[in-house]
């Protein structure tokens, strides 16, 4: 169907202002347009927040775990130098670091808290970018072998009631063995830095150390708990790391990041689906109140369509004429919704603050949300589609309308005329 000509367009566009009488379908196409606007921005909204909502906890997860680990058995990996040497010579590996993470408890002034112990290089420490740019006091470099000191979350410091400076006991089950029983082994260290990495169960429990101090303190001589592992490609770390597993078989297993998190990411995968299809039910109906003012701007406008047929209008003009008029409310529709949709995320955290002072509620607890703030990635390849299933519906809504505005029979309508 080729493109409207000029006189063509110009009924399209008088259509579309309400004339007299017409307010009402003036109301019901301006409703329609409002709602493809709302379903689009919801769309847009819903999808940018779980993609950033992924995104950020697998940056987040990946960016202190890695993509996989070598992990021993028991926890406890002697033969860690000779397991670290396959590893860093399997292809497609990036990188590979030894470490310990044992669940301890952490006491200061009568608060206890469960925390999560993390022994690891000093030049690892400071290496990881997560970490870097996470720091909210102090400092990386105040970390030693041997000085005493550790790194604890941000929340794990509310928790505790520490700053810079405090000294935090370490309470290990793993103590001296009396003829009573096992000691507890308590060691008291000065905290050297606090840092935020945006996830709240990091924050809530991680105490770094250095590798030497850890050792010590769980009584580990030289060997680790682990080897944490990069690679080229995160989703392609199964298969990288494939040949990895039966080489290190007698010593410890290996687990990526979709194993140790599956649960987790595959309830994100089925929410993100849930949500567009329900969300696109919003589109539908908006379609369908398209196709409900379009009907009846067809039978309000039966006695021109009769005169235009009389005066040489094709029933493929008509149809142009009707079609374009039901397209220039999904595309005007599709254009605000975009708006509205990029206008939200980008003040998304600020509206998020005013409707908690309104309401007096906390919509984004990070006990419950994982990240501290309302994430959002917008993906392209999405908003395309999103504005694509839009015009397509509403070209759709559009064929019926149109079809029943071109079979008019002139003859009839004018006969009494």
């Amino acid at each position: 169907m080729r493109l409207l000509s000029a006189h063509e367009w110009m009924i399209a566009k008088r259509y579309l202002l309400p004339g007299r009488g017409e307010a009402f379908i003036a109301l019901v196409a301006s409703i329609s347009l409002v709602a493809v606007a709302l379903g689009v921005a919801a769309l847009i909204i819903v999808m940018s927040v779980m993609n950033g909502f992924r995104a950020e906890l697998f940056d987040k997860i990946v960016g202190l775990n890695g993509h996989a680990v070598v992990q021993g058995y028991e926890g406890r990996l002697d033969n860690w130098r000779a397991v670290l040497n396959i590893v860093k010579q399997t292809p497609g590996v990036t990188s590979a670091t030894p470490l310990i993470e044992r669940p301890l408890m952490a006491s200061l002034n009568g608060r206890v808290e469960g925390v999560l112990v993390r022994g690891m290089e000093i030049g690892d420490i400071r290496r990881n970018t997560t970490l870097r740019d996470g720091v909210k006091a102090g400092s990386l470099a105040g970390l030693q072998p041997g000085a005493g000191k550790i790194v604890i979350g941000s929340r794990l410091a509310e928790s505790l009631g520490a700053r810079l400076g405090s000294s935090v006991s370490l309470i290990s089950p793993d103590g001296q063995v009396t003829p009573f029983g096992t000691v507890p082994r308590i060691v008291s260290y000065t905290v050297a830095a606090i840092v935020e990495v945006g996830v709240y169960d990091y924050d809530k429990a991680f105490v770094i150390m250095p590798m030497a101090d850890a050792q010590t303190l769980l009584m580990m001589d030289d060997a680790v708990g682990m080897i944490e592992v990069n690679t080229v490609d995160a989703d392609r770390v199964a298969e990288i790391l494939d040949p990895v597993g039966p080489k290190v078989a007698r010593d410890a297993v290996v687990s990526d990041w979709r194993q140790m998190n599956s649960q987790l990411f595959e309830a994100l995968q089925v929410e993100r689906v849930a949500m567009f299809t329900v969300l696109s039910i919003i589109v539908l109906v908006a379609v369908f109140n398209i196709l409900s003012s379009l009907i009846m701007l067809t039978r309000a406008k039966t006695r021109d369509i009769a005169i235009l047929r009389t005066m040489g209008a094709t029933r493929e003009s008509m149809m142009r004429i009707f079609m374009s008029v039901g397209l220039t409310i999904g595309v005007l529709g599709t254009g605000a919704g975009l708006v509205l949709g990029f206008v939200f995320l980008t003040f998304r955290q600020s509206i998020v603050n005013g409707i908690q002072m309104l309401t007096g509620q906390n919509l984004w607890d990070p006990s419950i949300r994982f990240l501290t703030e309302l994430p959002s990635r917008t993906d392209p390849f999405e908003v395309l589609l999103i504005t694509l299933l839009t015009i397509v519906l509403t070209f759709l809504s559009t064929l019926y309308p149109a079809w029943n505005a071109a079979r008019t029979d002139p003859v009839q309508v004018l006969r009494y005329e």
